[in-house]
């Protein structure tokens, strides 16, 4: 009877050593959350390999994902979340990458409160795109030319203070030399755009438009799919909100056929603490 009573405690405290060495384990991993999308978790992947956090595959490029990384000497464990919802979570992760428009969605401060942030990469600038065929219509050239304006420029640079940066090398006076204006007098021009900063930006763009008699009609949408599909029927007649590695990877798994008209400014990814309210715990 005295052995089975010290066989039984010796187990229990087996036991109970495993699953204290285990919760250790769990507690000490170090979490950070990344968006689920093919190309911004690349991105997201590629600004922890520039910082010496991780090592990716070589070949792993912008499409990368977490099944490419090849060295993780912090045992880091990564959440994969849909974009939009990566500030929602913050409190729950040691560490989250997040688009600035989502940041600037949730009242946060790219520039004050992001750790580390992705340099400013004319290959992921945020572009007008419309169904292949309507990037020429004089609708269209009117919508770009008033993106394009120093007007809509000066306003990000003002508004956003580098957490969102103009691409646009030339800007104009918010006009198109080549546009008929006579003939859009009393049109509208439809964008789908996500809340924060496209709809703020289309906003200077409405009053640049407003002066030849065009409506702007800004329908905002706070996912990253819907936006593709109304400019592909043709109920919206263009978006502002992507960038071009992740409208191409679109097309190709959706058979869609969207375009690029042009592109107006780039927001780089951040690296916001969570639990963690420094970059300590990586080093």
């Amino acid at each position: 009877m005295k052995k089975a009573l010290s066989f039984i405690l010796a187990t229990i405290l087996l036991l109970t050593s495993a699953f204290a060495l285990s919760s250790c384990s769990n507690d000490s991993a170090l979490t950070i959350a990344v968006p689920n999308d093919t190309t911004n978790e690349a991105r997201a992947l590629l600004l922890l390999e520039s910082l010496g956090y991780i090592t990716l595959k070589e070949d792993a490029g912008i499409t990368a994902t977490i099944l490419d990384i090849e060295n993780n000497p912090k045992n880091i464990e990564f959440k994969e979340v849909e974009a939009a919802q990566l500030p929602n979570i913050l409190q729950d992760v040691d560490y989250a990458i997040i688009n600035s428009n989502y940041a600037i969605a949730a009242e946060m401060n790219p520039i004050e409160d992001a750790l580390e942030m992705e340099g400013s990469s004319s290959a992921y600038s945020n572009i007008v795109a419309v169904k292949e065929g309507n990037e020429n219509t004089d609708k269209i050239k009117a919508l770009v030319a008033a993106l394009e304006s120093k007007a809509v420029a000066d306003y990000i640079t003002e508004t956003y203070a580098g957490a969102v940066v103009s691409v646009v090398e030339e800007p104009g006076d918010g006009y198109a030399a080549d546009v008929d204006y006579a003939a859009l007098d009393g049109e509208t021009i439809s964008v789908a755009a996500s809340p924060a900063p496209h709809a703020e930006i289309l906003a200077v763009a409405k009053g640049i438009l407003a002066e030849k008699n065009i409506t702007l009609d800004i329908i905002e949408f706070t996912d990253y799919v819907q936006p593709n599909n109304v400019v592909e029927s043709g109920e919206i007649d263009a978006n502002y909100f992507q960038h071009t590695p992740y409208l191409d990877d679109f097309n190709a798994e959706n058979g869609t056929h969207i375009v690029s008209a042009a592109a107006i400014h780039v927001e780089p990814l951040g690296l916001y603490g969570g639990k963690q309210t420094t970059l300590d715990a990586l080093k």
